[in-house]
């Protein structure tokens, strides 16, 4: 996360407004997360509104394909086109995410909780990618590294490494969810080396000092070997957080010269050496500067130990996704990170979220979206001194569970666009935003914005038949057909 609020793009981002929902009050149809009717048709379709009357709701419509002639705006779905490979949706689970779910919900509210968020079947959203920190993050109540030693000291050879700090909620919270979805994607993004690795000694900014790029290459290597021993596959890695925001607590100043060394010299061969299979993401940063990763990618020894780039939104446009795949189409592109704002409204936040990360990421060769934080408390805390005060969570967990905008952003994705599926072409309209995919049991998904003040009717064409459906006025509708 930027933690300089200067550097926060809200052009339309507009934050979160939270909404009411308690786990124990499923009874109260605005509390529920998913509500289902019956109805037989070759369309279902799932539906938010930006005023919340309704939430991620199947709706009681009959629409079937046909061969009528019609004058709707037409969104055409060919399957003959396809695109990236999706590895999936979903959050960070911060540090402060697995504290409130671990310790402000006992153990049958968080499993029915979690069983919620991961599981594929029946009224749930089926997370399916997960974003951790290496060490705290600044959603962590303090920072700390696997490797803090008293000033002055050093441990190249990482004899005192511990996963200790995240043994107490994060570790036990993994492993929760992985036994209601084991193959679930796990990528780590450090926010910071170990203090005494850096050149201020410090958890904000400063340099890796050259001397200890094998050290801090060895540190990655321990955390992937750690993990797997407590049962947790780290997929991925990204190298650092937010390279070029030094202002974060905690957070490293780090050039993509640097990080290209540090990749082709260190990372990669340590990995190589150890028989490590995690992949390797670069960058993690904003779209206003593609040229990072590009640059690093033109680096051949770099680019041989790299599988692709992570992108955040604060700055810049989601095109710049697509700018560094046509530079490197062998490489893929990630989507890593957007906050919500507690201070925001739901309906723009919701608009702005689908059209810019659930529908643009994905036009832009992203094979996956997350938003940032998973959970919070009431206050937006934990978070360590300096870090973000106002970062709302999918979920605020207080006396009630409450279900904010990026729950709903990320559930008209992540419920039926399963891992493995396929994006596929569908025609662009300028006032109904859309992505189509080609999921692993056969079926089509479509997800459609209407921005405007009104329904809006329009006719989905897929293999010589169309279907005539609508959309509501500012809402969001997943298709699946």
């Amino acid at each position: 996360m930027h933690r300089t609020h200067s550097l926060f793009r809200v052009s339309g981002i507009v934050s979160l407004f939270a909404l009411m929902a308690c786990i124990a009050c499923k009874n109260n149809t605005q509390d529920q997360t998913i509500t289902e009717t019956s109805g037989k048709t070759d369309v279902e379709v799932w539906l938010t509104t930006t005023d919340k009357s309704t939430l991620f709701s199947k709706q009681p419509v009959s629409y079937t394909f046909g061969t009528e002639a019609t004058t709707l705006p037409t969104i055409e779905i060919d399957t003959a086109q396809t695109f990236q490979t999706m590895d999936g949706f979903g959050y960070t689970l911060t540090g402060g995410s697995a504290y409130v779910l671990h310790q402000k919900l006992n153990p049958e509210q968080r499993a029915t909780l979690l069983k919620e968020l991961f599981d594929t079947n029946d009224k749930n959203i089926g997370i399916s990618y997960l974003r951790v920190s290496i060490g705290s993050s600044d959603l962590d109540s303090s920072t700390f590294s696997y490797n803090d030693l008293p000033a002055g000291q050093t441990d190249e050879d990482m004899q005192k490494f511990s996963l200790a700090p995240d043994k107490k909620d994060l570790v036990p919270v993994l492993k929760e969810i992985l036994a209601i979805n084991p193959s679930i994607k796990i990528l780590g993004s450090p926010w910071s080396p170990p203090a005494w690795m850096k050149s201020n000694n410090s958890t904000i900014g400063g340099k890796l000092k050259p001397e200890y790029y094998a050290a801090y290459a060895k540190y990655f290597v321990k955390y992937v070997q750690e993990m797997a021993k407590e049962g947790i596959t780290i997929d991925a890695i990204t190298v650092q957080n937010e390279p070029e925001n030094p202002k974060n607590n905690p957070s490293l100043d780090m050039t993509a010269p640097e990080q290209a060394t540090f990749v082709k010299k260190h990372l990669g061969p340590a990995f190589e050496a150890a028989a490590i299979k995690t992949k390797i993401q670069i960058f993690d940063h904003n779209c206003d500067h593609p040229n990072y990763p590009i640059s690093i990618l033109n680096d051949s020894e770099a680019k041989k130990y790299i599988d692709g780039s992570a992108f955040h939104l604060y700055l810049g446009s989601i095109s710049a996704l697509t700018e560094v795949h046509n530079a490197h189409p062998d490489k893929n592109v990630y989507f890593t990170e957007q906050w919500t704002s507690s201070e925001g409204q739901f309906g723009g936040d919701l608009q702005w979220a689908v059209k810019n990360l659930i529908i643009g990421a994905t036009r832009n060769w992203s094979r996956n979206v997350l938003q940032w934080n998973l959970a919070a408390d009431p206050q937006q805390n934990p978070h360590t001194p300096g870090g973000c005060t106002q970062c709302l969570g999918a979920l605020t967990i207080g006396d009630t569970v409450r279900r904010n905008v990026s729950y709903y952003t990320i559930a008209h994705a992540s419920k039926f666009v399963r891992p493995g599926s396929v994006r596929i072409a569908s025609t662009e309209l300028a006032d109904l935003p859309n992505v189509a995919f080609k999921i692993p049991s056969g079926k089509k998904v479509l997800i459609v914005l209407n921005e405007g003040n009104t329904k809006k009717d329009f006719v989905i064409k897929t293999n010589g038949k169309s279907a005539s459906v609508s959309i509501n006025a500012a809402s969001v509708a997943t298709f699946v057909f």
